[in-house]
């Protein structure tokens, strides 16, 4: 039996936003989609072929490259007060 997962992260530093959505089988993350870079990267050789073809894919990629705001800003401009009055 093989299980396929996504896990997608947002990360805020700084004042910036990063999202990372990970493809994992079989508990092994083996490809990356990571916004700073604005690519999937490869986590390991299984991830390659992968990656080369969802890079290829113009409008997916728009699509996923707009991801850092449709998934995380609102989340840490919800957050963000809270987080100004504990200092």
């Amino acid at each position: 039996n093989s299980v396929y997962q996504e896990r997608q992260e947002c990360y805020a530093f700084n004042g910036t936003q990063r999202f990372v959505d990970g493809l994992i089988y079989n508990r092994e993350d083996y490809v990356h989609f990571d916004s700073a870079v604005g690519e999937f990267l490869a986590v390991m050789e299984l991830g390659r072929p992968t990656g080369e073809y969802l890079n290829s894919q113009k409008d997916f990629m728009e699509r996923r490259r707009a991801e850092v705001d449709k998934m995380c800003r609102h989340k840490y401009e919800l957050m963000e007060p809270p987080l100004r009055q504990r200092r």
